[in-house]
């Protein structure tokens, strides 16, 4: 027993070696009670790698800052929201002078604690219900003509697609990703899909000649009508990393978004002078909310002149 003992540490035996990397492992590897053993495992096995380059870039320095602030606490502190709550707020207003990086602090620290209650090492997410430091108004940002051509200009076929559908439904990008060719009815003359999940109502979508133009351009090469360049459906970091790429290819900053591109459908609509109850239909909007909807969405220079012509018209 003693030679076999001996033999082992005998220092440059394979024995040896198996028993120092042994013990390197055990000295690096994080207490696995610990909340930044939490982030190390998301790192790992929850998903970090999946995430677009530009995004993992941005989350890396949050990954490490919540680790350096949270990391000694136990993930049974996590579990205490009335006690773990007001010390999220405090980490969050070390960074309270930049708001929009201070949610993406939180969205990060939200992101590793929603992989924590996936896995059942947390009971729920103590970052839910925090609200968001930074408030934007987007009632006056849609893409305008401009920018659509830009863009349009410079995108892959499959991208522009992906924005001529968006343009001609104001369908959301998830509703855009899973629209099938078997929601297209020709015998109604409308598009019609279940909704997504988390909402109630089915959009229903004339066919109307130029949404029917862009579906002409679009190759069957799958079930569902937008595809990537491989012909296959759109996954969400995939349509999301073609868009930004698109987007700074054309030099258009980051004011802009895809689903900014349903403000500028529900604009199209407005100015066509299509009615409320319309426009609800189309968007799966309900008629009690849609007008402030269109507020938030439409251009307001674009509903000034809708309004006007129909006073002119009226007027007529």
């Amino acid at each position: 027993m003693a030679g076999r003992t001996s033999t082992a540490r005998r220092k440059g035996t394979p024995a040896f070696w198996a028993l120092y990397d042994a013990a390197v492992r055990e000295l690096h590897l994080p207490d696995q009670s610990k909340f930044r053993a939490l982030v190390t495992d998301y790192k790992v096995r929850g998903g970090y790698e999946k995430v677009g380059d530009n995004t993992k870039k941005q989350w890396a320095r949050w990954l490490d800052r919540v680790a350096d602030y949270f990391g000694d606490l136990s993930i049974a502190q996590f579990n205490r929201p009335e006690k773990i709550r007001p010390e999220i707020r405090q980490w969050r207003a070390k960074y309270a002078e930049t708001p929009r990086a201070a949610d993406m602090g939180m969205q990060v620290l939200s992101v590793v604690c929603s992989y924590g209650a996936e896995i059942g090492k947390l009971a729920s997410n103590p970052c839910e219900g925090i609200k968001a430091l930074y408030s934007n108004d987007r009632s006056d940002v849609i893409w305008t003509e401009d920018d659509l051509a830009r863009i349009r200009s410079v995108a892959p076929i499959d991208v522009v697609h992906a924005i001529d559908l968006a343009v001609t439904t104001g369908l959301r990008r998830g509703a855009l990703q899973r629209l099938a060719w078997t929601h297209i009815h020709e015998a109604e003359n409308c598009i019609s899909m279940p909704p997504l999940p988390g909402h109630k109502r089915t959009g229903i979508i004339p066919l109307y000649g130029e949404l029917r133009e862009v579906l002409a351009r679009i190759p069957r090469r799958s079930t569902t009508v937008l595809t990537n360049s491989r012909g296959r459906p759109w996954t969400d970091v995939g349509l999301g990393n073609a868009m930004m790429r698109a987007k700074a290819k054309a030099g258009i900053g980051g004011e802009l978004h895809f689903h900014d591109l349903r403000g500028t459908a529900a604009t199209k609509f407005y100015v066509a002078d299509l009615p409320i109850r319309a426009i609800a239909e189309i968007l799966g909007w309900t008629e009690d909310n849609v007008e402030s909807i269109i507020r938030k969405y439409v251009g307001r220079d674009a509903a000034t002149k809708a309004v006007i012509r129909l006073l002119d018209k009226r007027a007529e």
